[in-house]
């Protein structure tokens, strides 16, 4: 048998909190119709999300336990997105294989990759408080010759780029992909990939970036340089923001954490959840759509206090290893079966690299103005100081989608 030919797959994600451009633009799709079309869907859409954030939850401990004491940073929707695309090519034991490990069992093929494009044109917006884009790309070797059922529902349902590459070529097309993704996330993710697999004919790149200004900002004169406190007890300086003002919040007695949601402008959240000391690791085996779920019921908006270190942080990570820990193995083995993109080769998944970054600052939108200050209740704030390891997962909240999951472990980024 010819050995198989090689796909690789790579995802970008990028969350940051900073300035936006071109305020003028209108999503597409946003009209009655679309509105119509989404009703339809959106109970696909949440049963979807729901399995998402199962997934990430899941892959999230499998990362924690590997790398205990470690900055952790993903996009579960990013990696979803990019398997279920690969699942339109798979067959028998390899595609059972990619629905098990992502959640996406007993759930119809056609529902799922539906509900998938329903997700991905909801969640695209952009406006002059927020961007979020989802952009998803195939780089193919003329050699390959793909079926054409395959190219056709990956650019219909998941709105996919097809890009002709000479991967005879590896530095141009390199450097062709590399500047695809730094294009897509305007400049935040470069060099995503060093090198590709000799033998490789086909890259799926699938890209997330987020950018949204704070619907409350933090004042940077605020913002002090003080300790946050790793594990072992070992101090780090780090610049410290502070707000105060109301937010959701609680302290969860079950699980001895405190859970702090603040908003973006629009419809995204960040969640942050602080473990008590010492509770770290009975925070993270616990991490289920239940308890996400129990938390959001047990937050409560009152007077608080918020300080979050201002930091940026990269996550890289290689799929092929961390995946197969979850039972996915076939589709990056000669014997895994991917013949509905190209009945007549042989093809593998040589590679699937993830690079996620975040940034969090005080800033808004550059040059504008302050979003005002808030009339308060006379009440004792309550006090949420982010100075020690804690949880960040970022939703989307019209569909409950999990955009970005990670621990800032280390906000120094050491």
């Amino acid at each position: 048998m010819n050995p198989a030919l090689g796909l690789g797959l790579l995802l970008a994600g990028l969350l940051t909190v900073e300035g936006l451009l071109k305020p003028n633009f209108s999503p597409k799709n946003h009209g009655a119709g679309w509105q119509a079309r989404a009703w339809k869907g959106s109970r696909a859409v949440q049963e979807l999300a729901r399995r998402n954030t199962e997934f990430g939850f899941k892959l999230y401990k499998k990362l924690a336990s590997s790398s205990p004491s470690t900055n952790i940073f993903i996009s579960p929707l990013s990696i979803s997105i990019a398997f279920s695309m690969l699942s339109l090519g798979a067959q028998d034991s390899t595609l059972d294989e990619i629905k098990d490990g992502f959640n996406f069992k007993n759930m119809l093929e056609k529902d799922l990759h539906e509900a998938f494009h329903f997700l991905i044109q909801s969640l695209s917006q952009r406006d002059q408080d927020r961007e979020l884009s989802l952009q998803n790309a195939l780089f193919i070797d003329q050699r390959l010759r793909p079926a054409e059922k395959f190219l056709t529902n990956v650019k219909n349902l998941y709105d996919t780029d097809t890009v002709p590459t000479n991967f005879q070529n590896m530095e141009n097309t390199q450097k062709q992909i590399n500047d695809y993704v730094s294009q897509k996330t305007q400049g935040k993710i470069n060099n995503l990939i060093k090198n590709i697999d000799p033998g490789t004919v086909m890259l799926l790149i699938n890209c997330i970036f987020f950018r949204a200004r704070w619907e409350h900002e933090f004042d940077p004169k605020a913002t002090k340089e003080e300790d946050f406190i790793l594990d072992g007890n070992k101090p780090v300086r780090v610049p410290m923001m502070f707000r105060g003002g109301m937010y959701a919040v609680g302290h969860d007695d079950q699980l001895s954490c405190t859970v702090l949601e603040t908003p973006y402008q629009g419809n995204i959240t960040a969640t942050f959840i602080l473990p008590d000391e010492g509770k770290m690791k009975q925070v993270e085996e616990a991490l289920r759509t239940d308890t996400f779920a129990r938390w959001k019921r047990l937050i409560t908006q009152r007077v608080t206090d918020v300080s979050l270190p201002r930091f940026s942080i990269t996550g890289t990570y290689d799929l092929k290893k961390t995946l197969s820990h979850l039972g996915i193995t076939k589709i990056f083995e000669e014997h895994g079966d991917l013949t509905r993109i190209s009945p007549h080769r042989s093809l593998k998944v040589g590679e699937a690299v993830h690079k996620a970054k975040l940034k969090m600052d005080e800033k808004g939108a550059e040059g504008a103005a302050g979003s005002g200050a808030q009339t308060l209740p006379m009440e004792t704030p309550f006090i949420v100081k982010l100075n020690r390891p804690f949880l960040l997962i970022i939703v989307e909240k019209v569909t409950n989608s999990v955009l970005f999951l990670g621990k800032i472990d280390n906000p120094t980024g050491k």
